[in-house]
């Protein structure tokens, strides 16, 4: 089926959206077209096959103590069924039953598509279009389209149902790329994810099973599975996912009973508060998070988990800021991962897609940095894959994704790909919300894409290590700890002078253990009397100041918070002041003039401050108890290529060009 039948099928549906006006604000049209569309596809479903249940659900209407369920679902050939024997064209008959004979209808399904329908609150909407003396019409509308398998293979249903969800996103003004990922995305992706176990695919018996812990309509799901199928027809594929938006949930869950999946395969919930299968491990993990969402109403429950059951749990790596969970949903993919075992058996792989932040956001000890450290250092993260912009519906930023494994081949352990496929790209004829360019396949004349960069991935040991190769320039190799850091704090000696000026006196005046002296206003009364004065040292300045207070017949204050006040008041930062010293003699470091330096992991970071730091100020010193280690992926920074500034001859002579047309121009105007 090409995409101009899926915008036809789609646009049928869609076209009840001109009933509904008046009735229904915009935004609330696909609350009608999405459940009415997933109950015509399962009607078509069912339709060689009803007459069938509907013989055996009489058989057996009168039966006591027994459940026919199993019987219905043999009857229907699937994992659901209907016991009404009534259609959408005989209740669009009879419109003054419509609502009662719909409701009828919807409520003789097997209790797994019933819940599909709940989710969409599809009674609600029965009552409101029946008030509207809508609901008839609309039946009729649906009536008409054709979604019977033969026409519409399942996978093709997942292109239709996104194009309605996409479209009731922008009525919404919502996020439609919240719900899927465009299909030649995934199937890059789910290409990366499988290829390198292609030849163990092939072997006879081969059971797998894979997972999305954010399954959307169940794109990526259905790609990862339909791969497998190509490379091994009769492979056993379970697959596995869970979804918190209802609507995209209902569909997911729809599609694999039409599958003849288990649709308890695909859960409700949140998978952070909520994890459905946590107690599965899983050969194949992928996933498309949202970008940039925060996690804050599910903050307790991660959190008590992070800080009670750490290796026990999820999170204990380490946490990224509220305001971005990719991170957390990759700890829970890896949370899912099956083990190793003894003979190098099991072990699973994962795909996810990130934006850059998760890439490098944090510094060292934060988060978002231990947790790159807890996968790299664990020698998960096979490869990197940079992607074009305007790739996805809901953005244009740049996209990356990240392929992990606890199964790495030899050559690839304790080594990360990072592969630029940023330019594999080629520009759509009408952009979809941000979407403007696509991955070719090959298809249609269009650049395989697709094809060159799963061939580059698959090679990018021999691309990186080979300058003669086509596209080396676009892959590198790193160990593990090329992405480690030690961020030292350098410290500078605190260096004073001390003067009596208005300015000190004032901050003298305003400190608290001045404010507390009995006479504080006489102390500085006679502090003022050495206005103008000034020492190069702290010893000096205190016997100068000393007597000046005593000699004005007050007492000398004691005690280290005075002194500490006097200090701060009088003492003026000077590089060729005194250097202040604490308790043992060591220098005091001014905190005005810490830095801090990022020193590759491995090097020694005394032979650097030597090197890096001690020509420019060569009594700096490092304060080892604050060192710390981090790790980030500066991904650009690896691809970037410098490229000269134009000549200034070229510019001058574009500007004299331009000033000439501007004279042309104001010519005419005078003319």
């Amino acid at each position: 089926m090409n995409s101009n039948k899926h915008t036809e099928l789609a646009n049928h549906a869609w076209s009840v959206a001109d009933l509904l006006r008046g009735d229904y604000k915009q935004s609330d049209y696909g609350k009608v077209i999405l459940p009415f569309t997933v109950l015509r596809r399962l009607e078509c479903v069912l339709e060689p096959t009803r007459e069938k249940v509907t013989e055996v659900a009489e058989k057996y209407k009168d039966a006591e103590d027994f459940n026919p369920d199993a019987f219905l679902r043999r009857a229907s050939g699937h994992s659901f069924y209907n016991r009404s024997g009534l259609t959408l064209k005989k209740i669009a008959g009879d419109p003054k039953n419509a609502a009662k004979n719909l409701q009828v209808y919807v409520g003789a399904f097997s209790e797994n598509a019933r819940e599909v329908l709940e989710k969409y609150e599809f009674a609600q909407q029965i009552k409101r279009l029946d008030s509207s003396d809508l609901l008839y019409k609309v039946i009729g509308k649906f009536t008409d389209l054709d979604l019977h398998p033969d026409n519409v293979p399942n996978h093709n249903m997942g292109y239709i149902f996104e194009e309605l969800i996409r479209r009731f996103a922008e009525q919404s003004n919502e996020t439609a790329g919240e719900h899927f990922t465009p299909r030649e995305v995934i199937k890059l992706m789910v290409n990366l994810l499988i290829a390198p176990d292609g030849d163990a695919l092939t072997l006879p018996g081969t059971v797998r099973t894979v997972m999305d812990p954010a399954c959307g309509t169940g794109g990526m799901l259905s790609a990862a599975e339909e791969h497998i199928r190509e490379l091994n027809p009769d492979a056993e594929v379970e697959v596995y996912g869970q979804e918190l938006n209802p609507e995209s949930w209902a569909i997911c869950r729809s599609d694999l009973m039409i599958k003849e999946q288990d649709p308890d395969h695909i859960a409700f919930g949140n998978s952070f508060s909520d994890p459905a299968f946590s107690r599965k491990n899983f050969d194949y993990l992928l996933a498309n998070p949202p970008f940039g969402v925060e996690w804050k109403k599910v903050k307790d429950e991660v959190e008590y988990e992070h800080k009670n059951l750490g290796d026990a749990g999820r999170f204990a790596a380490g946490l990224p800021r509220i305001n971005d969970g990719s991170l957390l949903f990759l700890q829970h993919m890896i949370s899912m991962m099956k083990p190793v075992d003894a003979n190098g058996g099991g072990g699973s792989r994962i795909a996810i897609v990130f934006n850059g932040s998760p890439l490098f956001t944090g510094a060292a000890g934060s988060g978002e940095s231990e947790i790159r450290r807890w996968i790299l250092e664990n020698d998960w993260l096979e490869a990197i894959v940079a992607l074009p912009d305007q790739l996805f519906y809901n953005t244009g930023i740049s996209t990356y994704f990240w392929i992990l494994t606890n199964r790495k081949s030899p050559d690839h352990k304790g080594k990360v790909v990072l592969l630029d496929a940023r330019d594999q790209w080629v520009k759509m004829r009408k952009s979809l919300g941000d979407k403007r360019k696509w991955l070719g396949d090959g298809t249609g004349g269009t650049p395989n894409h697709i094809g060159e960069v799963t061939r580059l991935y698959g090679e990018a040991l021999d691309a990186a290590a080979d300058e003669r190769h086509p596209l080396h320039a676009k892959v590198k190799v790193f160990d593990n700890e090329a992405f480690g850091y030690q961020r030292i704090t350098v410290e500078r000696p605190l260096k004073l002078r001390f003067e009596v000026t208005d300015e000190t006196l004032a901050a003298l005046a305003a400190a608290k253990p001045v404010q507390k002296l009995e006479r504080a206003e006489e102390f500085v009364a006679a502090v003022r009397s050495l206005t103008g004065s000034s020492w190069g040292t702290k010893s000096e300045a205190f016997v100068a100041l000393k007597d000046a207070v005593v000699g004005a017949g007050l007492l000398w204050p004691t005690g280290a918070p005075f002194a500490k006040a006097l200090r701060e008041a009088v003492g003026v930062r000077d590089p060729e002041g005194e250097v202040q010293r604490v308790k043992g003699g060591e220098a005091e470091p001014d905190s005005e003039l810490r830095d801090y330096e990022n020193v590759p992991l491995g090097e020694d970071v005394e032979e650097y401050l030597k090197r890096e730091v001690h020509p420019h100020v060569p009594d700096a010193w490092i304060d080892h108890s604050k060192t710390k280690v981090g790790y980030e992926i500066p991904f650009t920074r690896h691809f970037y290529v410098y490229e000269p500034p134009r000549p200034l001859s070229e510019i001058d002579a574009e500007l004299q060009a331009l000033e000439a047309e501007i004279q042309g121009l104001l010519g005419e105007v005078a003319e």
